[in-house]
């Protein structure tokens, strides 16, 4: 390590002496901010938390397009270990999620814990020390480096947006922003816009373009499913009642229930799934009345291999004089023409990519160097693999939260996160009364976590019925979703077993 000295003899701070903490946590998202939620109140580690971006929440600070909100009930898509919030609606507001998770950093007291505008540069295993060494870039230049016990990756699956490869993009001379960039300054209102993309952030934003652009063209590459989305807003009597914990524990117990109920229909099990298709397109029938149209946004795929969405407006606002539904993606621009796969030209002045985001690889993987200096991205090269979908071989002391095979496609993905939540504190639990200082689950039991999770796959929709971002691209296996129920998440991987892990002890008896 160095230090300078000023001409006054005044000594500078070393700006890479490594600060040293049991818990390193990388993102200030959900799973994150439960992370450190659950560390403080244990009080048995020290921990800080690194995120890139001027605030906390993730997903839900980046992505503030008009119309944003949640899919999943509120009651559900929030902590259980918190008190409950006093939600206006049972489908919660992306402003109403903001507020809830920066109201958790300011009750739980984890403000000074959190280093913001702090990013991810590499965190490289130390084999000698048995520490993670990490260094971050900081808004003020000079970076910074930690030393870390643990390493906790909660950079979730929704935070690296995807723009397509679309030929002559660069030269489009008007403004281009993707959902989860949006910002105050997008001139949507009298211009001519088009919407690349018809998924959840698409079916959300479009009746809002639709109400202020002077002609909205959505390019719809592929149509979704839709089914009524339903929403309402609570009585003054339902909120009072709603923040006894115990009444909004039975009403999350029931909405878990109901929602993992929907699994049969993943499965391609009679009559769930007829009765799901049946319903999406009872919706279509109901909302569309041109037959030409319908058509068009009748999916050809089998239902539930994509995202099922929730809406009552986006088919209306497809109808709207002033919008086109052009049935082909996005091929090319020239200039201010759009070209669409279809060879229909439209003359644009805003482009809005709700192309979605890059999932199946995180770009953060190739910035972690585990064992032999081998990274992550490196050992992630044929899809993501883990053991108990949170740690992975070659990579000790480190959980991964919200990644391969970690999330659902009928469910709250806060119920998986506090699932992997209770895998971790587990985990550092036995690790401080063991006196461990390296655990590592073994190659075989991540070898045998990841065909238990193709064999559970094969039967899903996700694997039969399209290609979807769930899958990985090179390999064709099911990474990104956990291919059963919420519950049976939890059953599984909910409590930390060191049986097959490997182990390097404090003390002279401990063996690796």
């Amino acid at each position: 390590m160095t230090g300078t000295t000023t001409q006054g003899g005044d000594r500078v701070d070393e700006i890479d002496r490594p600060h040293e903490v049991d818990v390193a946590i990388i993102g200030a998202g959900f799973a994150g901010l439960g992370m450190a939620t659950q560390l403080a109140r244990r009080g048995r580690e020290s921990f800080v938390v690194l995120e890139r971006a001027d605030a906390v929440g993730g997903t839900w600070r980046d992505n503030v397009y008009p119309g944003i909100a949640c899919d999943i009930p509120a009651h559900l898509y929030s902590f259980s270990f918190r008190p409950p919030a006093d939600w206006a609606s049972r489908y919660p507001s992306g402003r109403e999620i903001r507020d809830y998770l920066e109201q958790t950093v300011a009750d739980e007291g984890l403000a000074e814990r959190i280093l913001l505008n702090t990013e991810l540069r590499q965190a490289t295993w130390d084999e000698g020390s048995s520490d993670w060494v990490i260094t971050a870039a900081t808004s003020d230049g000079p970076g910074r480096t930690f030393r870390a016990r643990s390493l906790v990756l909660a950079v979730g699956r929704l935070s690296e947006a995807k723009i397509p490869d679309i030929e002559g993009l660069e030269g489009f001379p008007g403004q281009i922003v993707h959902t989860a960039a949006w910002h105050d300054d997008v001139a949507v209102d009298g211009a001519r816009v088009g919407i690349v993309g018809t998924g959840a952030s698409a079916v959300q934003l479009i009746p809002h373009l639709a109400d202020s652009a002077e002609e909205l063209v959505v390019f719809c590459r592929t149509a979704p499913y839709v089914v009524p989305r339903e929403d309402r807003r609570y009585t003054a009597d339902e909120r009072a009642a709603l923040l006894d914990p115990e009444v909004a524990g039975e009403v999350r117990h029931r909405l878990l229930t109901e929602a993992d109920g929907a699994f049969r229909q993943r499965l391609g099990l009679h009559p769930d799934i007829d009765e799901i298709r049946a319903r999406a397109r009872d919706h279509l029938h109901r909302q569309v009345d041109d037959p030409m149209l319908r058509e068009l946004l009748t999916p050809d795929y089998e239902i539930g291999c994509k995202r099922i969405l929730l809406s009552d407006d986006f088919y209306p606002a497809l109808q709207e004089p002033n919008v086109v539904f052009e049935p082909s993606g996005l091929d090319s621009v020239t200039e201010s023409k759009a070209t669409a796969r279809s060879g229909r030209t439209f003359d644009l002045d805003v482009l809005v990519m709700a192309t979605g985001f890059e999932s199946a690889r995180p770009p953060a993987a190739s910035r972690v160097v585990g064992r032999a200096g081998l990274r992550l991205s490196e050992h992630w090269s044929s899809g993501m693999t883990s053991y108990a979908s949170t740690v992975v071989s070659g990579f000790p002391n480190m959980f991964v939260l919200d990644g391969p095979n970690a999330a659902l496609g009928h469910n709250s993905a806060i119920y998986m996160i506090e699932t992997q939540l209770d895998y971790v504190l587990g985990a550092l639990e036995f690790m401080g009364d063991n006196e461990v200082r390296a655990l590592e689950v073994s190659a075989q039991a991540e070898t045998a976590y990841t065909r238990e999770i193709d064999e559970r796959s094969a039967s899903t929709v996700w694997l039969t019925g399209c290609d979807s971002w769930y899958v990985d691209p090179d390999s064709g296996r099911l990474t990104l979703l956990w291919p059963g129920t919420a519950a049976s998440f939890r059953e599984r991987n909910g409590t930390f077993d060191p049986a097959p892990y490997l182990t390097i002890t404090d003390s002279p008896e401990g063996e690796p």
